[in-house]
């Protein structure tokens, strides 16, 4: 096996909440590549959603397969390679935790040009951007409530798939295609894990029906549920998650939260921290059953997460739960949520005092906090990564995270957050 080998492209199915197909959530391919999408690039085209059986032996996904077993680097996989999102990867959960010692399995039953005889058993559809939240290194994309702000302030960006005509096209896509698919694996039992992820997850009818269907027929208890949660409900109509959970064979609820208190508030525009913490002390109850996994903090290390990091660190501590971390990445010197916009001069200093702080405490649970950090220490910063268009990068940024602050009338600041150097570096960009 080599190290760029996947087990996802036999056993995954992915579908953004634009109807787009791709090998999974992380890849980087283009849609325009599989003649399914608009060309994003040109603005010309028109939407053209594959079904399930269009792309699962598609000459795209047979070509990904082959070139895969060949021992190719993909740039498609560029995120999990670079560890861009994440030092715990997705190829590694897809061909070491969730579907181990399948190359054989996969070798049989795929043919020389790719086509696989394996049916998809892994299903992540993200079948709308509804959500209550407006989390500050999200979008339009993944939230309904960030469209909806965009269009009242005309800054919807003028993507294809914002066009009236097309997203008539996508959730008519959703409804009859998407959501019927997911229904169908169901009710034939053909799953083995769902990720639910939004939007969030916990405001979609159809996700409670269909969690429902696995467990009336019996088939719960072969399915492995994931989610990446908002967490701030537990409860729709008649239907309460944590009487449901238990039917299932595994669980991995990943609840979402990046700072304690005013921090996680200004990070998650939503979020109610109090309400949150319940709502996740009243699911632990499941680690007895499924294991540490089964209520995790998901952390995504922001800017001001970071400058907030102890306390999140003492939390999960005291409450002696796991945390798993993601890291906001970018691809221009804009993204002041990412804290690889930092000046090393700041950032080094400061992850080598919150390690200091939790080494004594930490425990297996808690390491990834500092292996994230000192992981983080290595990383290029923005002005090494993009030095010609840094500062402008900066301004443009800077501008951007101000205009949300007025506009949600913030009470507390991305200023306010950061300690005295970098608030000298805020003021001087």
């Amino acid at each position: 096996m080599t190290d760029y080998f996947c087990t996802a492209p036999w056993t995954h199915t992915y579908v953004s909440p634009q109807g787009e197909r791709r090998l999974c959530c992380a890849s980087r391919e283009e849609a325009q590549f599989q003649k399914q999408y608009i060309d994003v690039d040109s603005q010309q085209g028109d939407f053209n959603p594959l079904t399930l059986e269009e792309h699962w032996n598609s000459d795209y996904m047979k070509d990904i397969r082959k070139r895969m077993l060949n021992g190719e680097k993909l740039s498609q996989c560029q995120v999990c390679h670079d560890q861009r999102l994440n030092l715990h990867t997705y190829q590694k959960y897809f061909t070491e935790t969730l579907f181990p010692n399948m190359r054989k399995v996969i070798e049989e039953y795929t043919e020389e040009d790719g086509y696989t005889h394996l049916p998809p058993v892994s299903y992540d559809y993200r079948i709308s951007n509804l959500c209550n939240f407006k989390c500050r290194m999200c979008g339009d994309q993944l939230s309904s409530s960030w469209e909806s702000e965009n269009k009242k302030f005309n800054r919807l960006q003028d993507d294809p798939w914002t066009q009236p005509q097309t997203r008539e096209k996508i959730q008519r896509f959703q409804v009859e295609v998407l959501e019927e698919e997911l229904q169908l694996a169901a009710d034939n039992k053909t799953i083995e894990e769902i990720y639910w992820v939004g939007g969030e997850p916990l405001m979609w009818e159809r996700h409670w029906s269909i969690m429902n269907q696995l467990i009336e027929n019996d088939h719960a208890k072969n399915v492995t549920i994931r989610y990446n949660t908002n967490l701030s409900r537990t409860v729709y109509k008649d239907n309460h998650l944590y009487e449901m959970l238990p039917h299932f064979k595994n669980v991995n609820l990943c609840a979402s939260i990046d700072g304690v208190g005013a921090v996680g508030e200004y990070i998650r525009t939503g979020l109610k921290w109090n309400e949150w913490l319940q709502n996740f002390k009243d699911g632990m109850f499941l680690i007895d059953q499924f294991g540490h996994d089964a209520m995790v903090f998901d952390v995504t290390l922001t800017t001001p997460g970071l400058f907030g990091l102890r306390d999140l660190f003492d939390v999960v501590t005291e409450l002696d739960v796991k945390a798993y971390f993601k890291f906001t990445f970018a691809f221009d010197p804009s993204i002041l949520m990412s804290p690889m916009c930092l000046p090393k001069h700041i950032s080094v200093p400061l992850c080598d005092e919150l390690i200091e702080y939790m080494k004594p405490k930490a425990t297996h649970k808690t390491q990834i906090f500092i292996d994230s950090l000192e992981n983080l220490k290595q990383r290029p910063s923005f002005d090494e990564e993009w030095p010609d268009t840094y500062q402008q990068g900066l301004k443009n940024g800077k501008g951007n995270i101000q205009f949300l602050e007025a506009i949600r009338t913030c009470r507390t600041t991305f200023r306010d957050i950061l300690n005295e150097p970098a608030k000298e570096w805020w003021d001087a960009i």
